[in-house]
């Protein structure tokens, strides 16, 4: 059951900015426990706000759902609106929003939020660049308020385990084989093939995971394939080292049948894979347990906590490593590309 907490009590008066930190619902958790929960707005509601964001709220203790900014949204279980400003008149006690918008042209919105007193989230990439993407975390700053630039495959149940295995042993070789179908993931949706994207949507995935077990990952060379009437390449193959280890990287957007997302390192006390992504680890073949517990829920775990605090967590070196890539990378042609081959 949930109760309001007006804003406009003396009690819940606090500084203008951290006006949000307790614009709250509380809620009976089921096990005999009040808890306190954030009232945020989903901005974009396309293929991965249905599938990820919306069930991963409906679940949470944590937050809850107010709203949607959405042209297109209908027959919602929750108040919608056009812009974050008429959202926020509407949904007064509204604290933060999450960004599922693809990444062109996100600045006025996060703009627009910041300036409403909301904590932002944002879905990745960023942003369409590194340097309008460095911005962020500046314009957060000066408004006082929370942002978390979040990479969800680094929330994967295995990556930590790895990095745990991985710490006090000696790196040989790390190959990385991401290749997935866009037709499946991403189907009609014609901004994946703006340039700049492609397969390095799903790409930077593997980036993000490489970048949280080997910080400081350098990028040497490249080869980039273009279909003949897309401005995005559709393959990618990465040459990259960590200080003396190599690193090798195979991305597909043309993957047909089973998708491939693994990792190999091998050290000098045993071979570690990711699978699935990073949902599941093996060590010598054998696999090993992992946490339970999804990508999205632990995002939005530590959103949840950041809210009304400030924090910034805002790490580009996902990104980096992309535009290295497209900076360096050879460019070659293949065949066209159809959605319905």
């Amino acid at each position: 059951m949930r109760s309001r907490r007006c804003s406009t009590k003396p009690a819940c008066r606090r500084a203008s900015d951290l006006r949000n930190q307790i614009c709250q619902t509380s809620r009976d958790n089921g096990r005999g426990r009040v808890e306190l929960s954030h009232a945020i707005a989903i901005v974009g509601l396309g293929k991965i706000a249905r599938d990820q964001h919306l069930p991963t709220l409906a679940a949470s203790d944590k937050l809850h759902l107010a709203g949607i900014v959405s042209g297109h949204a209908r027959d919602e279980d929750v108040p919608v609106a056009a812009t974050i400003t008429e959202l926020k008149a509407q949904v007064p006690d509204l604290a933060a929003v999450s960004l599922c918008t693809p990444p062109m042209a996100r600045t006025p919105l996060i703009e627009e939020a910041l300036g409403l007193g909301l904590d932002v989230m944002v879905e990745k990439p960023p942003a369409a660049t590194v340097s309008v993407a460095e911005r962020y975390s500046g314009m957060a700053r000066d408004a006082g308020r929370a942002l978390y630039l979040t990479w969800h495959s680094r929330e994967a149940s295995a990556v930590e385990p790895a990095a745990q295995w991985l710490a006090g042993r000696s790196l040989h070789r790390m190959s990385i084989a991401w290749k997935e179908d866009v037709r499946v993931w991403h189907p009609g949706q014609e901004w994946i093939w703006e340039p700049g994207i492609g397969v390095f949507d799903p790409g930077v995935n593997a980036l993000s995971i490489l970048t949280r077990l080997l910080p400081g990952t350098e990028l040497h060379a490249a080869t980039l394939k273009y279909p003949a009437d897309r401005e995005a390449p559709i393959m990618a193959d990465l040459t990259m080292a960590h200080g003396k280890t190599a690193i090798e990287a195979a991305f597909s957007f043309d993957q047909r049948g089973p998708q491939t997302w693994t990792m190999t390192l091998e050290t000098d006390d045993g071979v570690a894979e990711l699978r699935e992504g990073g949902g599941r680890l093996f060590i010598d073949d054998a696999e090993v347990a992992v946490p339970e517990g999804t990508e999205y829920g632990r995002l939005y775990a530590r959103f949840a906590d950041m809210i009304g605090t400030g924090a910034i967590d805002a790490d580009l070196s996902p990104f980096r490593l992309v535009a290295d890539a497209f900076m360096l990378g050879r460019h070659e042609r293949v065949g066209a590309f159809r959605w319905d081959d």
